[in-house]
C-alpha cells in the first residue's frame, strides 16, 4: 500500500482523532525541500480521512524563533534585531532595510509561501507559535518544564550527548529590548521568570505571555501536547540518533503527553547539486517551482517516493519523464490480479495511491488534471505557437479540446510558457521547425531517406491534413520505399528539426502548412 495509507493504518491503531502537523521557521526565502515535510503530513492527513478516521492538519509557524543572523538580503540595520522573535521585528523592504512595522518579518515571508501551498492543494489550519505563547497556551508546559528542569537536562544530555551549561534553564526570556540573547535567569516564582540581561538590566517575564519561549527541543515536545499532534514527519537531521525527535519523545511523556510516532523523511536534492539548503544557496523556491511545474506533477514527485528515499528534483529534462509517468498511470491505472506476487500488488497499490495523493482536491478525477493534452504535446505547441489562442485553435483542430479550454489547461499552458522561456528548460527539448533545406543536413540524410522525402513530397499533396491521416501516409511511404521505420523517422526529423529525434513526426507535420512541408520535402529530394 501507499506509504501515506500505511501510516494512516498505524495511526488507526493509536486510536482517537488524528492531527497531522508540519511547520516552518519564516526566516527567509523558502525552498522546494520544505514541501516534502508539508506534503508528507498533508498526504497522511488525506489518507486518514480516506480510511474513515477523524483527522485534522495543522501548520505551525515558528514565529517565536529569533532572528539568528543578518542574511544576505538584509541590511546591517537588522543587527539590532538579532535574538528578537521574528513576529516582533519589522519586515524588510526591497532595499533590505527594516520597514515601518506594519508587517512583521514572519508575516512577510510566510504569505507568499502560504500562497504557494494553496496552489498545490494544501490549505492547513495555520498556527502562529507566538500567538500560542501570547495566549498562555504554553504556560502549563513551561511551568512543568521548569519544575522538572533536572529530569529534562538529564534527557537532553544523555540522549543528545550535549553537555548543557551549569546555569541552563528550560525557558528563554526576552530582555528589556525584546532580545533572547545574553539573558540570564535569576529565579522563578510562578508565573514570573526573573532575569538580568547583558546590560545589567533586571526584569521578569510572564510565562503566560509572549515574554519568552521554550528551547527548541522542549518547545517541540510541548506543542505535541498543546495541539494533540499524533503525526509529524521530520527531516533526517531531526530524526538522527540523538536528534530532536529522540529527546522530544521522552520530554513529551515527562510533561504528561503522548508523543507521535517517530516519522522521518529524506531530503530533496537538486539533481547533481546535493540537498537543498537555504544556507548553502542550493535552492529552488516553491513559487518559482510552481510557476514552472503543474501542481499535480509537483505533488506526484513527493507522492511517488517513499519518505525514506531522497528525491532528485529536476526542472530540466527529467520533468518530461516524470510527467509522462504521471500521465501513463492516469490513462491506464494499474490493476491487481490474482496471479500477482505480493510485491507486484504492493507496487500497484503504491502507484494508484500516488496518483490519488497527487490531486489538488481530495477525491478529484485525475484525468481532469491533464485536460486531454499530454505534457509533451503541450510543450511542442507552446514552442511553435506564439499566442495562447494559436495553441487552443490547434487543440480544437486535433480534437484534444472542444470549445473553451479548462481552467486546469489554461494554468498548465501558462506554466509551460514560463518553463520554456526560462533557464530551466532543457536545450534538447527546444523545438524549431525548419522551413528551408540546409546543406549540412543534406549530408546526414541517407539515400533511402532522400527517396522517402521525395515520395512524401508527392503523396502529402493529396493527404487529409490531420495527425492520423498523415501518420498513415508516412507508414505507407515507409513500405513503398522499403526503409526501416527507425531510419525513416531519422530522415524526417533531420529534415524537420535538424536532429535525429523529436515529438511525434505526424504531429509536427500536421502543425505545418501543407505547402511548407511539401516544399521542404521536395527540396531535400532533389539532392
Amino acid at each position: 500500500m501507499h506509504w501515506a495509507d500505511h501510516t494512516a493504518q498505524r495511526l488507526r491503531d493509536r486510536g482517537g482523532p488524528q492531527v497531522s502537523c508540519s511547520g516552518i521557521t519564516p526566516s527567509g526565502e523558502f525552498h522546494i525541500g520544505h514541501l516534502r515535510e508539508i506534503l508528507s503530513a498533508e498526504m497522511i492527513h488525506r489518507a486518514c480521512l480516506d480510511g474513515g478516521l477523524e483527522s485534522d492538519y495543522v501548520f505551525i509557524v515558528d514565529s517565536m524563533d529569533p532572528l539568528r543572523r543578518v542574511y544576505d538580503f538584509l541590511s546591517d540595520s537588522y543587527l539590532k534585531y538579532i535574538g528578537h522573535p521574528l513576529a516582533y521585528i519589522p519586515a524588510p523592504g526591497p532595499d533590505g532595510e527594516p520597514g515601518d512595522g506594519s508587517t512583521s518579518y514572519a508575516e512577510h515571508f510566510l504569505r507568499p509561501f502560504l500562497e504557494a501551498l494553496s496552489q498545490i492543494g494544501v490549505n492547513p489550519k495555520v498556527v502562529m507559535n507566538h500567538e500560542t505563547y501570547e495566549s498562555g497556551g504554553f504556560a502549563e508546559s513551561i511551568d512543568n518544564a521548569i519544575s522538572m528542569r533536572g529530569e529534562i537536562r538529564e534527557i537532553i544530555e544523555k540522549i543528545s550527548g550535549r553537555e548543557l551549561d551549569e546555569d541552563w534553564f528550560p525557558y528563554n526570556p526576552r530582555d528589556s529590548s525584546g532580545s533572547m540573547d545574553g539573558v540570564k535567569v535569576t529565579g522563578y516564582e510562578k508565573p514570573f521568570v526573573s532575569w538580568v540581561d547583558s546590560n545589567g538590566v533586571e526584569g521578569r517575564s510572564d510565562i503566560r505571555k509572549g515574554d519568552g519561549k521554550l528551547p527548541w527541543r522542549i518547545d517541540w515536545a510541548a506543542r505535541w501536547i498543546i495541539h494533540g499532534i499524533t503525526c509529524e514527519p521530520a527531516g533526517k537531521d531531526h530524526g538522527a540518533s540523538g536528534g530532536s525527535y529522540d529527546t522530544g519523545i521522552p520530554i513529551c511523556r515527562l510533561l504528561g503527553g503522548n508523543p507521535p510516532d517517530k516519522i522521518t523523511y529524506e531530503w530533496i536534492q537538486l539533481k547533481g547539486m546535493g540537498a537543498m539548503s537555504s544556507s548553502s544557496g542550493v535552492t529552488v523556491g516553491p513559487m518559482e517551482a510552481l510557476g514552472l511545474v503543474p501542481p499535480e506533477i509537483m505533488r506526484f514527485v513527493i507522492a511517488r517516493s517513499k519518505m525514506g528515499r531522497h528525491i532528485d528534483f529536476d526542472t530540466g529534462a527529467s520533468l518530461f519523464r516524470v510527467a509522462e509517468e504521471y500521465e501513463r498511470l492516469v490513462a491506464n491505472p494499474p490493476l491487481e490480479n490474482e496471479g500477482m506476487s505480493k510485491r507486484q500488488k504492493i507496487a500497484v497499490q503504491t502507484q494508484n495511491g500516488a496518483i490519488r495523493m497527487s490531486q489538488l482536491e481530495r477525491g478529484a478525477n485525475p484525468s481532469d488534471s491533464i485536460g486531454g493534452v499530454s505534457f509533451g504535446h503541450l510543450s511542442f505547441l507552446t514552442q511553435i505557437k506564439n499566442t495562447d489562442e494559436g495553441v487552443w485553435d490547434s487543440l480544437r483542430k486535433s480534437g484534444h479540446v472542444t470549445g473553451e479550454p479548462s481552467e486546469s489547461l489554461v494554468g498548465r499552458l501558462s506554466k509551460m510558457r514560463n518553463w520554456i522561456g526560462g533557464d530551466h528548460f532543457p536545450e534538447d527539448g527546444r523545438i524549431r521547425i525548419l522551413t528551408e533545406a540546409r546543406d549540412e543536413i543534406r549530408e546526414e540524410i541517407s539515400e533511402k531517406g532522400v527517396d522517402l522525402l521525395g515520395e512524401l513530397s508527392s503523396t502529402m499533396g493529396d493527404c487529409e491534413w490531420n495527425y492520423e491521416a498523415i501518420e498513415k501516409c508516412i507508414r505507407e511511404a515507409f513500405e513503398k520505399i522499403d526503409i526501416p521505420s527507425r531510419d525513416g523517422y531519422i530522415a524526417l526529423y533531420l529534415a524537420l528539426l535538424g536532429r535525429q529525434f523529436g515529438p511525434r513526426a505526424a504531429t509536427i507535420i500536421g502543425e505545418m502548412e501543407r505547402e511548407d512541408f511539401v516544399s521542404l520535402a521536395r527540396e531535400y529530394s532533389r539532392c
